[in-house]
């Protein structure tokens, strides 16, 4: 079980939880496997995964692959199928399938479309924090911290969305209909640890998400008690977020509660150098 959760990027604690038995069952769809399209709620499962890469790949942008097939992937499916002189149902059957595999096989190799939109949005960049909208959520006895956070950011006129919910799925779908330019979460561990996660699976990774970690991990160096790491994972709410997305692990909670306001003070200097893309 802890081989599985590792090579799924999940937390590796050997228990069959809710969020493992989820990513054992998606695990067991193979593209061609079942027919694919929009329901609700969405269908899961690696071959979605697998159909949004391969979309991706050749230019039909399916945003990230996070396997799940909702409004997105319907579309470039759509459009792949109508340029391909195929019947545009937005169902993937094995006609679609096959077609994918031919063009994906004279296609090269390469990032993929949506690493390289993501990329240059990273580039472009915000005019400053006033442009920024940023959703902030704790799960686990940081609310100190995250309260002080949401006042700074406000205080250089970004726009903040506090999030206190428990369950990371609730704050995800919160963040995406907040329309937010980057998600920063926080949680406690009893291990002694700071990680940076951002949103990554063997086949893609969130390029804003890993930029903002890397920042938020440089500058929170300095701070006593912490030497804080990166680390790409597939965890619920970084999966589920449609934004760049870093959850920062830090343990014990007296540490970070103790370090509150350097804790504060650098991930500002990472998000504003964030969003002028100097990192």
């Amino acid at each position: 079980m802890s081989a599985f959760q590792e090579a799924r990027g999940l937390r590796i604690d050997g228990a069959c939880d809710e969020t493992t038995w989820t990513a054992l069952v998606e695990a067991s769809w193979k593209l061609g496997s079942r027919m694919l399209l929009l329901t609700s709620p969405n269908m899961r499962g690696d071959d979605v995964a697998e159909l949004q890469d391969g979309l991706n790949h050749i230019g039909f942008s399916c945003g990230r692959v996070d396997g799940i097939f909702g409004p997105r992937t319907a579309k470039a499916l759509t459009a792949f199928q109508s340029n391909c002189g195929l019947h545009d149902d937005a169902v993937c059957g094995p006609e679609t399938i096959r077609t994918l595999t031919v063009v994906r096989s004279q296609s090269g190799s390469g990032p993929g479309v949506q690493v390289l939109r993501e990329t240059e949005r990273l580039r472009e960049g915000l005019a400053s924090m006033h442009d920024c909208k940023v959703v902030v959520g704790q799960f686990s006895g940081l609310s100190a911290l995250t309260r002080t956070l949401a006042r700074e950011l406000r205080l250089r006129g970004a726009t903040v969305m506090p999030l206190d919910e428990p369950d990371p799925l609730a704050q995800a779908l919160a963040a995406n209909q907040f329309g937010a330019h980057c998600y920063l979460g926080f949680e406690t561990s009893a291990e002694a640890m700071a990680v940076a996660h951002f949103y990554q699976v063997p086949t893609f990774e969130s390029v804003g998400g890993r930029a903002l970690a890397e920042a938020m991990a440089h500058e929170l160096a300095t701070v006593a008690g912490l030497q804080p790491t990166t680390a790409g994972m597939r965890l619920p709410v970084l999966r589920e977020t449609r934004m760049p997305a870093v959850l920062f692990t830090v343990g014990p909670v007296r540490v970070a509660t103790d370090a509150t306001p350097a804790i504060v003070a650098g991930v500002i200097r990472a998000l504003e150098l964030w969003i002028s893309r100097a990192t």
